[in-house]
């Protein structure tokens, strides 16, 4: 019996030993800590990790698999901190909640989840959404019934009455009724703990305020504080009660900083942020999440005649095209920026041109890419297991057809990507190939 028990052990390790790997070798590395690229470099995946990095172009294994990424510059998978996935902004879009069902959003959540993933994002904050859908999304992505990035989301967004979250904004008075927490809609420090307790029990990894006003909905002011500091501390507070983290919408000044101080962990878009709200960002050390294309895409819209309601289009055009100097001028103050977009302002699967416009605003490529993978990895609190290409962490990974060192737009030519281990995109030259078969 005994003889048994120790062959059974020495197969099990014999199968562990050649078990099949991954080797990508490739051919420029940008890692995402080191300032500088490194050539000719082998990334081997066990499982869904990576298991070493080593110079030159290895062999591994007869059973291991080779991929060719000889020609490509392979970087960590990009990460987009600030995606809607559940919509997609048309001009018909201000109709949807009255024609669509929690279904129908649901079924398109799916081809805009894939599109993200195949264009080089990985892994997504997905700061709102409606019905539950955003919350279903992850799950399915998870259990691998759907292909998309990995997903962190806000569940519905919290706002306060009439403020921009508030989904009855616009609506006649016989249907506005009186929303409340269980659907993110706030008065008072215990409405606001009320509803963060409620977006816990609802599964979200992470809490949305509306601190400011906004530019897409039915209401008058895009950029007034919306919440008092009270309401704020209580947010924060009973969020970190339940170990999640606060991004706060925001554009103007004032709410901007009563945002900062009651210590959430990111603005998102800071528009109007003035010289205190910068020094205090510094000081909580809050990041700054920009989302230039969704205000040069609001802005853009805003110039069709008839695209938006009446309300919405002095908004677009008064706040969507100061973002990129505002980014400009808070990368100059160091500021910690990481990198998001409001996919779903815009189309879902052009995030990348987030990118060019960063560099175009100043930002060198390396520090661009780096707010996308590194960078945002430590907002998420992810870093030990995202955003850099290093032993022990997840296999997300991403090769595109150039050098976007040289050329940002590159970061557009994705043709390889990795998440968790699975290959799930490559149109490479040279396409995979396994040894000895």
């Amino acid at each position: 019996m005994r003889s048994h028990v120790l062959t059974a052990l020495l197969l099990l390790c014999m199968s562990a030993a050649y078990a099949q790997s991954t080797i990508l070798h490739c051919g420029t590395l940008i890692d995402g800590i080191a300032n500088t690229p490194r050539k000719n470099v082998s990334v081997i995946i066990a499982g869904n990790q990576i298991s070493a990095i080593k110079e030159g172009f290895v062999e591994g294994a007869p059973q291991d698999k080779i991929i060719d990424l000889s020609k490509q510059t392979v970087t960590p998978g990009w990460m987009d901190m600030h995606v809607h996935l559940d919509g997609e902004l048309t001009k018909e879009a201000f109709m949807e909640e009255f024609t669509m069902n929690p279904a129908d959003y649901a079924f398109q959540s799916v081809a805009f989840s894939e599109r993200t993933l195949m264009a080089g994002f990985t892994t997504v904050r997905d700061l709102g959404g409606g019905y539950g859908v955003n919350i279903s999304l992850r799950n399915a992505i998870n259990k691998g019934l759907v292909k998309g990035p990995r997903v962190f989301t806000a569940g519905k967004a919290i706002s306060t009455t009439g403020g921009h979250a508030d989904p009855t904004n616009g609506y006649r008075r016989d249907l506005m009724g009186d929303p409340g927490p269980d659907v993110g809609v706030v008065n008072g420090p215990d409405e606001c703990r009320k509803a963060i307790r409620q977006a816990y029990k609802n599964g979200s990894d992470l809490i949305k305020i509306m601190a400011t006003g906004g530019v897409l909905d039915l209401a008058k002011d895009g950029s007034g504080a919306q919440f008092t500091e009270e309401e704020l501390k209580a947010i924060v507070e009973t969020a970190k009660d339940y170990g999640m983290r606060v991004a706060a919408h925001a554009h103007g000044a004032e709410g901007i900083k009563r945002a900062i101080r009651a210590g959430v962990t990111s603005i998102e878009h800071g528009t109007f942020i003035d010289d205190e709200g910068m020094e205090l960002a510094k000081k909580y050390g809050t990041w700054y999440v920009p989302t230039i294309i969704a205000g040069r895409s609001v802005a853009d819209s805003a110039k069709i005649p008839g695209f938006y309601p009446a309300v919405i289009t002095p908004k677009a055009l008064s706040i969507g095209p100061k973002l990129q100097a505002t980014f400009a001028k808070a990368y100059k103050a160091g500021v910690k920026i990481a990198f998001g977009t409001d996919a779903g302002v815009y189309a879902h699967g052009k995030n990348w041109l987030e990118f060019t416009y960063m560099v175009e605003s100043g930002m060198p490529a390396m520090e661009a890419i780096k707010a996308a993978t590194m960078q945002a990895a430590d907002l998420l609190g992810m870093k030990d297991k995202l955003g850099s290409i290093t032993v022990g962490k997840l296999a997300d990974i991403v090769a595109v057809d150039g050098d976007p060192l040289q050329d940002i737009q590159t970061m557009g030519k994705v043709s390889f990507v990795m998440k968790d281990g699975l290959v799930f995109k490559n149109t490479t030259a040279n396409l995979p190939t396994v040894k000895n078969d």
